[in-house]
This record gives C-alpha cells, sequence and structure tokens, in this order.
C-alpha cells in the first residue's frame, strides 16, 4: 500500500470553476488530480451530489453514470451530465422570470418561508412554476439548477451584508450567461435517482467513485431537495430508503462501516474502487481503508490537507482486482 500527499503545485491545472458551493473548488480539483492517475472509461458515481465532478469526467472523454437519492442533486446530474444538447435561450429565460416578483394569493409551497423572506420565497415559488412550462425535461434541469444557484446566492447574505444583494432575477439571468454549454462526449451518460448500493448492483464500469457520505448528515441542500419537490415532505420517504443504507444516520461507527462494506459488496464486479472521506475527528481514514481491505487490498492512499477549509484531512482511497 503506498501513501501519497498532495500538494498545491499538482492541483493548478485542475481547478475548475464553480457555480455553487456543495464541494470546494480546492476539494473537486484534489479528487480530479487523483483520478487522472487511474486509468478508465467509464465510471459510477452512487453519491453525486451536485455532479460537478461527473460532468468533468464527461469533458474527459469517460462514460459517465451519476447517481443521488436526493432530487435536487439527480436534476444536477440530469442538467450537467446526461444533457447532451439543451440550452437556455433568451425567450426561456423569459417565460421562467415571468411575473417572478407578483405576489399569488398564497404559496404553492409555503415550506421555503423556513429559509426565506417573503420576497425572496414569492420569486422561488414563482419561478419553480414557470420552469414546468419549459418544453422539455433537459431545459427544465438546467433551469431548475440555474435557481437553486441563484436561491444559494439569497442565502448568502447576513442582516450586515443584505444591502449588496443584487434582485434576483439579474442573478438568474447573469449564472445563466456563465454556464458552460453541454458537452455531448459521443457516450451513454446517465443520471440515476436510487439508493445507492441498488444502482451500484447492477451497473458495470471500469471505476467505482464513492464520495462518502457523513454518518450523521446535516442536509445543508434540504431547501433545495423541498424547492424542487415542491413540498417538505420528503425526510420521511428518503429516511425509509435509506434505512440501515450508506446515507442514512447512524448511530455508531460499527453501523456505518457495515453500509460501507455492503456498498462495497454489491460493486465487486467493478474493477477499481476510488473510496473519498474527509476527516472531521469522528472517523479516521485508516478506519476507512481497514473496511475497504477486508474486501479488496488497497493499493494507494492520497491525502491532502483541508484544516483551513474544513477542519480536515481529504483522503482518496483507491483499490483495484
Amino acid at each position: 500500500m503506498k501513501i501519497e500527499r498532495e500538494h498545491d503545485s499538482l492541483l493548478v491545472a485542475d481547478q475548475s470553476k464553480r457555480f455553487d458551493c456543495s464541494v470546494p473548488n480546492r476539494w473537486l480539483a484534489f479528487e480530479l488530480s487523483v483520478l487522472r492517475r487511474l486509468r478508465f472509461s467509464s465510471v459510477i458515481e452512487p453519491f453525486a451530489g451536485d455532479a460537478l465532478l461527473g460532468a468533468r469526467l464527461k469533458r474527459w472523454g469517460a462514460r459517465v453514470v451519476v447517481n443521488d437519492i436526493a432530487r435536487w442533486a439527480w436534476t444536477c446530474g440530469v442538467a450537467r451530465v446526461q444533457n447532451n444538447a439543451a440550452q437556455l435561450d433568451e425567450s426561456d429565460i423569459n417565460l421562467v422570470l415571468e411575473d417572478a416578483y407578483v405576489p399569488r394569493y398564497r404559496l404553492h409551497n409555503a415550506a421555503l418561508r423556513r429559509w426565506f423572506g417573503e420576497a425572496d420565497a414569492c420569486w422561488l415559488d414563482n419561478v419553480r412554476q414557470n420552469i414546468e412550462r419549459l418544453p422539455n425535461a433537459a431545459s427544465r434541469a438546467v433551469a431548475l439548477v440555474t435557481a437553486m444557484m441563484t436561491g444559494d446566492y439569497a442565502l448568502s447574505f447576513t442582516a450586515g451584508t443584505a444591502r449588496l444583494r443584487q434582485p434576483l432575477s439579474q442573478v438568474f439571468r447573469r449564472l445563466w450567461q456563465t454556464l458552460p454549454p453541454p458537452f455531448d462526449n459521443g457516450q451513454t451518460n446517465t443520471a440515476a435517482n436510487e439508493e445507492a448500493s441498488a444502482l451500484v448492483a447492477e451497473q458495470k464500469a471500469d471505476l467505482l467513485f464513492v464520495r462518502l457520505p457523513r454518518p450523521r448528515p446535516q442536509r445543508r441542500w434540504a431547501w433545495r431537495e423541498t424547492w424542487v419537490r415542491g413540498d417538505d415532505a420528503w425526510q420521511r420517504e428518503i429516511c425509509a430508503t435509506l434505512a440501515n443504507r450508506l446515507g442514512a444516520i447512524v448511530a455508531s461507527k460499527q453501523q456505518f462501516f457495515r453500509s460501507l462494506e455492503e456498498l462495497l459488496e454489491a460493486a465487486k464486479q467493478i474493477p477499481q474502487w476510488a473510496i473519498a472521506w474527509t476527516e472531521d475527528g469522528s472517523i479516521l481514514a485508516e478506519e476507512i481503508a481497514q473496511v475497504v481491505s477486508r474486501l479488496r487490498k488497497v493499493d494507494t492512499i492520497y491525502t491532502k490537507d483541508f484544516s483551513e477549509l474544513m477542519n480536515g484531512r481529504a483522503t482518496i482511497i483507491t483499490a483495484a482486482v
């Protein structure tokens, strides 16, 4: 087993422009710098989140399958990975932003008021309804992702910085103008919305990339899921689907390790694994490596210190048959 530590000089070429903040720039660059060292033409990412990594791997020419149990993340996968051609034009933007600030008799999704003030909740509610009027699923996904980034923008301000805010419709337009164009790599790239173990058991690929979920997820994306689905009744559904599976809230390390082992057992047909973990003091990367080694010989452990950003060390553990 080999251990390698990454330095900033290795990451410069892999810095990517980011449009939302699910994963920090430098963390994504670290993942890409490690994956450049592996040989693969197809990859499965069962906890894809914002799908920005999958979008980059698609541009490398790989066949990419991204998955996430959260519907907001699946929408990102549709827009960034599965989508090969759909873009929004000026008429689409005008449709999405039509009467965005005009208050209705009541909100379609009253749960938005848990996170947003009255004006922002009204804007998001109206935009969500308008997006459904777009002509195809890929265009709707692109619009949904752009609006989610706009909502994150609204939430990024405090009472002391609120004076610096711009109108959300203006922000939406600016984000739309900076979106990278869709890319067709000639492969059948897909986005799924399934429980991770069930997905990987059915798939064949050269590489499994797993960004491990936290044992006690904080659900910072809860507003996104509530907005995309139209209500906040999703939590019970997701908890039921994830019961005793990786991604659920767990009570002990042992339960987390059992869930990880079950996922890797389901992925035995995939010849290469890359398991990403960021330490937070509760579970060490060495413990993750021990779980992996019970099923397959660990090849290399790559590490990068992110203590200034996330109070932890990022690790990617690779293993191959």
